[in-house]
């Protein structure tokens, strides 16, 4: 009960919140430092580093204020707190598809090849898995079947424009109207006219569910540590009562469905293979030197394939979102669009996973801040103007920050250098 303990004396103790305000600020704002030191000097790599830990420590210090906001470490006033909490928690459910759709096309686009496709994958993916758990009523099997949906729209990508060289614009567009045109006609010819079967509903939020129930107890080592740690009673509550007084895994964190949580871990896997590991460099060498890279003995088609294939999946996932987590229903381009402000998100994020993950919140957060300002009855105009409420140009947020990234970052943005070429062996 060490762990209980040491939570509960965090909360109710007033000199350990001063310790942890310590703690949360003190080292941002000393990290914040010694970039300013860094950005100063003369060559280029301390600058860049410098630069990059101005933007790394400034967005810690605002999620260090917005936890403790969230955890009632710093009281705010009225309702305050948790509209924070929620508009948070907001931004991180509808920023997932975002993420993943922008992590498909990194892997894609860093070994040279253009994905457009993602818009259609995605509408695909969360068709087929809809369809699939309709029929077979397990979660688990959709999820498999919208992955797979996505890994073969993937393949035919590659196939398209790596195999047969294909313009890769075109290609991904042929995928696009493909996807829309299937999904259109099953989707009116199997529920046109009838009363559909139940859903099985989405995904359940895996801290509302008890410790035994969700099978931690069987794990190597965690289960080990639980039953240490944790007394019969305490694995009867759901996971969330035992860590919601953990401030940096407070309500915004933890309460949210598996597709949601999976994505952070994405996230940094997906930083770790591709500038930590031997393919991510062959995949990088692909997609800014394929001659060179075929010279030392790099298969330039295989990796290609591979990584389209590995984008496909990503995609798929982030279609998964929609029909299986999200809401379990599916309409005609349930999508809107966020294939193609997931592009504009890797773009924004200057091709890495980590700045396609920021860029792909700031979106969310755009979409759940009109959300949030509908539900709130905040208003663009004035009604007394008589045009109307305001929530269209609310709702234009996303749209329009969409433009202004693509307007404004792509000229500075570079692209790796073969990007959108095909590869001739000669």
């Amino acid at each position: 009960m060490l762990m209980m303990r040491l939570t509960q004396a965090l909360i109710e103790k007033r000199h350990w919140r001063w310790l942890y305000y310590l703690v949360c600020f003190l080292l941002p704002i000393v990290g914040l430092g010694l970039s300013l030191v860094l950005w100063t000097r003369k060559d280029k790599p301390a600058k860049d580093l410098g630069r990059s830990g101005m933007g790394i420590t400034g967005l810690g210090l605002a999620i260090q204020f917005l936890t403790l906001c969230t955890a009632n470490f710093i009281p705010l006033p009225g309702t305050i707190s948790s509209d924070v909490t929620s508009l948070l928690a907001s931004t991180m459910r509808i920023s997932t598809p975002l993420a993943l759709g922008a992590l498909s096309g990194l892997f894609c686009e860093k070994c040279g090849v253009v994905n457009i496709a993602i818009e259609g994958m995605m509408l695909a993916s969360a068709f087929f898995g809809f369809i699939v758990g309709l029929y077979t009523q397990n979660l688990w099997i959709a999820l498999a079947a919208a992955l797979f949906t996505g890994a073969v729209l993937g393949l035919f990508h590659a196939v398209l424009s790596v195999t047969f060289k294909v313009d890769q614009i075109i290609s991904g567009t042929v995928i696009n109207i493909l996807a829309i045109g299937i999904t259109g006609y099953l989707n009116r010819q199997l529920f046109m006219g009838t009363v559909p079967q139940a859903s099985p509903g989405t995904f359940p939020i895996l801290i509302h569910t008890p410790i035994m129930d969700t099978r931690l107890i069987e794990l190597p080592v965690l289960g080990l540590v639980l039953k240490e740690f944790l007394d019969p009673i305490v694995m009867s509550q759901p996971l969330g009562s035992v860590l919601k007084g953990v401030p940096l895994l407070g309500p915004t964190i933890l309460n949210q469905q598996p597709l949601v949580l999976t994505t952070l871990i994405l996230v940094l896997v997906s930083h770790i293979v591709i500038f930590y590991t031997p393919w991510g460099l062959q995949t990088r060498a692909v997609g800014e030197h394929p001659r060179a890279a075929d010279t030392v003995g790099i298969n330039v088609f295989f990796v290609r394939y591979v990584n389209v294939m590995i984008g496909g999946l990503i995609a798929g996932l982030a279609g998964a979102y929609f029909t299986l987590e999200s809401i379990p229903a599916f309409e005609p381009l349930e999508t809107n669009g966020r294939g193609f402000i997931s592009l504009a998100a890797m773009i924004f994020g200057k091709w890495t996973a980590f700045g396609s993950w920021g860029a792909a919140m700031i979106f969310g957060f755009a979409e759940a801040l009109q959300i949030f300002f509908q539900n709130k009855g905040i208003t663009v105009l004035p009604k007394e103007w008589g045009w109307g409420s305001g929530y269209q140009f609310i709702g234009m947020l996303p749209y329009v920050l969409t433009m202004v990234v693509l307007a404004g970052v792509v000229g500075r943005a570079v692209p790796p250098a073969a990007d959108g070429i095909p590869y001739e062996k000669s």
